[in-house]
């Protein structure tokens, strides 16, 4: 009589392979019935007037109608300055070795670049200082920086 091929090792891997071939037919199963037991209706996702998800419909009654003229899309427009008016600012930083910094506007506290080139009197940080504007190449940056004595 001679022994047989299988050993327990391979009985054990083709009844787990069979085990798992059995449960990815019953997700599988599972996935359809799912899919037919979900409708539209089933599926719709609602936001309430607070913002919130909800799974029922809105109330026709709160409707609010909004005019498309009253939506802002941006920040709305400051006061237009003309470039070569005379603004103020203090030095917020400055870097003499590189000869560039910063001025931060008083009255709309921007932030505006300053060259060295732009300089009328020599400036340090936390100098009170009137400057005008020009483009330049990366955007506005001040010139004719006058230091304000105190």
């Amino acid at each position: 009589m001679s022994k047989s091929q299988e050993t327990y090792s391979k009985k054990e891997k083709e009844k787990k392979r069979r085990q798992k071939k059995k449960e990815k037919a019953e997700r599988k199963e599972m996935r359809k019935a799912e899919k037919r037991a979900g409708t539209l209706d089933n599926m719709m996702a609602y936001i309430d007037e607070n913002g919130n998800i909800s799974d029922t419909p809105p109330d026709p009654d709160k409707k609010v109608e909004i005019e498309l003229e009253d939506i802002a899309v941006s920040v709305p427009k400051q006061e237009e300055l003309p470039l070569d008016a005379v603004r103020e600012g203090k030095v917020a930083f400055y870097k003499d070795d590189k000869g560039y910094g910063f001025i931060r506007e008083q009255v709309t506290q921007e932030t505006i670049f300053v060259h060295y080139k732009g300089l009328v009197d020599e400036i340090t940080d936390n100098d009170r200082v009137t400057f005008q504007l020009e483009k330049g190449p990366k955007g506005l940056q001040a010139i004719n920086v006058t230091k304000v004595k105190e």
